[in-house]
C-alpha cells in the first residue's frame, strides 16, 4: 500500500477510536454530580484507591500477554496460527485473572486494613477483585476487533459497556443506596454483560487450546514490559503523592486541576495508541514499515504539539470556564504536561519497533531511568517551585523517557525519522506558546497563535509532497 493510503488507514482507525472515547468520557463525567451527591470523601478516596490497586494488579497478571498477543498473531503465517495465539492469549489471560481473583477474595480482610487501617472495607475490595476478573478477560476479548481492525466494533462494545455501567451505578447508587459498593459493582456489571456477550460472538474461534512453546515465547517477548509499565504508571502518578507530602492539599488541588485540563491530550494519544499496534504489526515488510513509522512519528508529533501548543495558550480561559477563580493559577501547569505528552506521544511510536523486533528484554531500563528521574526531581524541586516543581519533573522524565527508547530502538529496528521535521515542529509548537505567554496575548491573538502553526511549518518542507502543494495554493489565494 502507498504511505498515503497507510497514513489514511492509521487515520481513520484512531478518528473512530477517538470518536467512542470522547463519547465515553462525556458520558463518564455525568455521573460526577452522582459520586460528589452520593458519596463522601472518604468514599471517594477507598473507590480511588482501589482503582489504582486493581490496575497495578492487572500490569502484573497479565506478564504482558496483551503486547505480545498483538505481536504474535501478525507474526503467525495462517488463520489456524492465528488462532493458536488468540486461544493461547484467552486461556493464559483467563487463567491469571482467576488467580488474581482468588487471592484478592481470600485476603480481602488483611488488603483492607493494609490500604485504610480497618478491615471494614474487605467487601470493597471483594468488589474490586471481580472488577479485575472482568476487566482482564474484557480487555482481551476486544482485542480481537483491534488486530482485525474494525474500530467501529469496538467502539460500539465499549460505549454499550459505558451506558450499562452507567445505569447499573445509577440504580446501584442512587435507588438502592449501596453507596461505594454500589459504584465498583456498577462499574463491573457493563464490562461482565458485554464480555459474556463476545464470548457467545466469538464462540467458534474459541476453544480449550494452549500451546505450551508459543506461550513461553509470548511471556518472554511480555514479562519485560511488567517493570516497564509499572515504571510508567510510577512516572505518570508519583507526582500526586510527593506534592500531598511535600507541599499542603491546596497546592495538591491546583495542581490536579491542571492535570484534568491538560488531559485533553489524552483523549488524542488513547485514540492513536488503541489503533498502532494492531497497524503497526499488520505490515509485513520491514522496509515498508521503516518508512511508514518515520511519517508516523512526524505527523503524530505535529498532531500533539498543535494541540498541546493550543492548550497552552487557551489555559488560562480554559481554567476559569472549568473551576471557580481560586483554581485560575492552576493553568500555569497545563501548557508543560500537555507538552510532556509530546514527549509520550514520541516515545509510543518509536517503541514499536523494539516490539517488532521482540527485543523487549531492556524496555524496563529506559522506563525505569526516566522514573528515577521524575521522583529525584519531585524531591528537589517541589518543596522549592511547588506544582511547577511537579511538572518540570514530569517534562523532564518523558524527555529522557523519549530520548532513551529512541536510542535504543534505532540500535535494535533503525528507522529513517524525520528528526530535522520532528525537533521543527516541537520547537515551534514551543516558540509560539512561550511567545503568547510572554506578551500576555490576549484571546483572539492566542487564537490566531494556534492557527499560524501549520502554516509556519510550511517552508520546512514538512508534508508530503501532495498535501504541500494543496497547502500552497490554499495560502496563495488566502
Amino acid at each position: 500500500m502507498a504511505l498515503s493510503g497507510q497514513l489514511s488507514r492509521l487515520g481513520k482507525q484512531s478518528a473512530i477510536y477517538g470518536l467512542g472515547g470522547l463519547v465515553s468520557r462525556i458520558l463518564a463525567v455525568l455521573l460526577l454530580p452522582l459520586y460528589t451527591r452520593y458519596l463522601s470523601k472518604g468514599d471517594y478516596g477507598e473507590i480511588e484507591t482501589l482503582i489504582a490497586l486493581v490496575t497495578v494488579l492487572t500490569i502484573i497478571l497479565r506478564f504482558g500477554i496483551s503486547s505480545a498477543f498483538f505481536r504474535f498473531y501478525f507474526d503467525a503465517d495462517d488463520h489456524n496460527g492465528r488462532r493458536l495465539v488468540l486461544r493461547t492469549s484467552f486461556w493464559f489471560t483467563m487463567t491469571m485473572a482467576t488467580l488474581g481473583l482468588v487471592l484478592v477474595v481470600a485476603l480481602a480482610a488483611p488488603i483492607s486494613d493494609l490500604l485504610f487501617g480497618h478491615p471494614e472495607s474487605a467487601n470493597l475490595v471483594r468488589a474490586s477483585a471481580v472488577a479485575l476478573w472482568a476487566n482482564m478477560n474484557y480487555e482481551q476479548m476486544t482485542s480481537l476487533f483491534r488486530v482485525e481492525e474494525r474500530p467501529v466494533a469496538f467502539v460500539i462494545a465499549s460505549l454499550t459497556n459505558v451506558v450499562l455501567t452507567i445505569g447499573g451505578t445509577v440504580l446501584l447508587v442512587v435507588v438502592l443506596e449501596k453507596g461505594p459498593l454500589g459504584v465498583i459493582v456498577g462499574n463491573f456489571t457493563g464490562t461482565l454483560i458485554v464480555y459474556l456477550a463476545l464470548l457467545g460472538y466469538r464462540r467458534e474461534q474459541l476453544g480449550l487450546q494452549m500451546d505450551r512453546g508459543l506461550l513461553r515465547r509470548m511471556n518472554h517477548f511480555g514479562m519485560p514490559l511488567v517493570p516497564s509499565a509499572l515504571f510508567l504508571w510510577t512516572t505518570n502518578f508519583s507526582d500526586r503523592f510527593f506534592l500531598v507530602k511535600l507541599t499542603d492539599t491546596g497546592e495538591v488541588g491546583l495542581y490536579s486541576v491542571g492535570v484534568r485540563v491538560a488531559s485533553a491530550m489524552v483523549l488524542v494519544l488513547t485514540a492513536f495508541r488503541t489503533a498502532w499496534p494492531a497497524f503497526a504489526f499488520s505490515i509485513e515488510s520491514d522496509e515498508e514499515a521503516k518508512r511508514t513509522y518515520a511519517w508516523v512519528l512526524t505527523y503524530l508529533v505535529v498532531l500533539s504539539t498543535w494541540v498541546a501548543t493550543a492548550l497552552a495558550l487557551l489555559s488560562p480561559w480554559l481554567v476559569d470556564w472549568l473551576t471557580d477563580p481560586e483554581f485560575s493559577s492552576a493553568s500555569r501547569v497545563v501548557g508543560p504536561l500537555a507538552f510532556a505528552a509530546v514527549s509520550f506521544a514520541g516515545f509510543i511510536v518509536i517503541s514499536i519497533g523494539i516490539g517488532r523486533a521482540k527485543r523487549t528484554q531492556f524496555n524496563w531500563v529506559i522506563t525505569g531511568a526516566a522514573a528515577a528521574v521524575n521522583v529525584t526531581l519531585n524531591l528537589t524541586l517541589i518543596p522549592i517551585y511547588g506544582m511547577m516543581g511537579a511538572a518540570a519533573a514530569t517534562v523532564a522524565a518523558y524527555t529522557v523517557m523519549f530520548a532513551g527508547m529512541a536510542w535504543w530502538a534505532q540500535r535494535i529496528f533503525p528507522c529513517p525519522y524525520q528528526w530535522r521535521r520532528v525537533l521543527t515542529a516541537a520547537a515551534v509548537g514551543i516558540a509560539l506558546a512561550t511567545l503568547g505567554k510572554v506578551v500576555g496575548a490576549g484571546l483572539a491573538l492566542c487564537v490566531g497563535l494556534i492557527l499560524l502553526y501549520p502554516v509556519a511549518l510550511l517552508p520546512v518542507g514538512f508534508y508530503l509532497p501532495a498535501e504541500r502543494k494543496k497547502l500552497r495554493s490554499l495560502v496563495a489565494r488566502a
